[in-house]
């Protein structure tokens, strides 16, 4: 995690940037599924896919278990947890910004009803 951005991993959001990962992150929001019908859903060839499951894999946002000659890939809740606080903290601080413009624009209101 960085110091920077507290409770945000910037390797997460560069892992999610990459269009055919954000993809795959979407398929699994319904569920675990193998690197084979992940490739077929996406019309990927499965060294493509299993290339960016690798990626995801290693950025922490996947987990993958295997069973028999397979292997099942699901997405870990820990880094949208993150991404999610991470949001939340710009929102307050819009929510805050807008209260002290709205604050502001009575004060100017009521300079001018004076």
């Amino acid at each position: 995690m960085s110091g920077k951005y507290p409770g945000m991993d910037m390797a997460t959001l560069s892992a999610l940037a990459e269009p055919n990962r954000m993809e795959i992150v979407e398929l699994l929001r319904g569920g675990p599924l193998t690197v084979g019908e992940i490739a077929d859903r996406l019309g990927l060839r499965q060294p493509q896919a299993s290339k960016h499951l690798k990626v995801l894999c290693d950025n922490g946002i996947l987990e993958v278990k295997a069973e028999a000659n397979r292997r099942i890939y699901k997405l870990r809740p820990e880094p949208f947890q993150a991404l999610d606080t991470w949001a939340k903290s710009f929102l307050r601080v819009m929510e805050d910004r807008f209260d002290k413009l709205e604050d502001y624009l009575k004060e100017l209101q009521n300079k001018d009803e004076s």
